[in-house]
């Protein structure tokens, strides 16, 4: 069986109001322009996620908002705000789906998308994983449960530039 996971880094988020707190902020005006390439890039390509495992942040749930995506398991996690690797690890083995959504946050998505990758992505933004950098991984296994680290495959990278700059083309 193969499970299918597209690892999502936030998009820009706004730093206008430096009152609220970080788990609140919003995305700002080029956060939501990437958001919505991104979400654009997904569907073009047939990424389309079954479940999402979600960070409780107002920034990334404001970035799946605007994917235009119909997920009909969604699971916002608190730990998974701020999460390292092996956290994250531990909520995707607690996956149900068959195409599993992950968005978080710097640097523990970044680090997680290095551990995972059997072979990384030939881009020159994969290791710093900026804002909204999307991986999408292939497993060869029957559960998530058996996932592991070094065992994914990254069959697509996107950054939002990328996206954007190809549009204005």
């Amino acid at each position: 069986m193969t499970l299918t996971l597209i690892l999502m880094r936030h998009a820009k988020s706004s730093w206008d109001d430096p009152l609220q707190s970080d788990h609140a902020r919003p995305l700002n005006k080029r956060g939501r322009a990437s958001a919505n390439a991104i979400g654009a890039w997904l569907i073009e390509n047939d990424y389309l996620p079954d479940q999402l495992l979600c960070s409780t942040a107002e920034r990334t749930r404001e970035t799946f908002s605007r994917l235009g995506l119909r997920v009909t398991d969604t699971r916002y996690e608190a730990a998974l705000y701020h999460a390292g690797a092996d956290t994250m690890l531990r909520h995707l083995h607690a996956a149900t789906g068959t195409t599993v959504l992950m968005l978080g946050h710097n640097p523990g998505i970044g680090h997680f998308a290095e551990l995972l990758a059997r072979q990384r992505p030939d881009h020159p933004r994969f290791f710093d994983y900026p804002t909204n950098a999307t991986t999408i991984f292939r497993f060869d296994a029957a559960s998530w449960q058996e996932v592991q680290f070094g065992q994914a495959d990254a069959i697509d990278f996107a950054v939002p530039l990328d996206l954007l700059d190809s549009a204005s083309d």
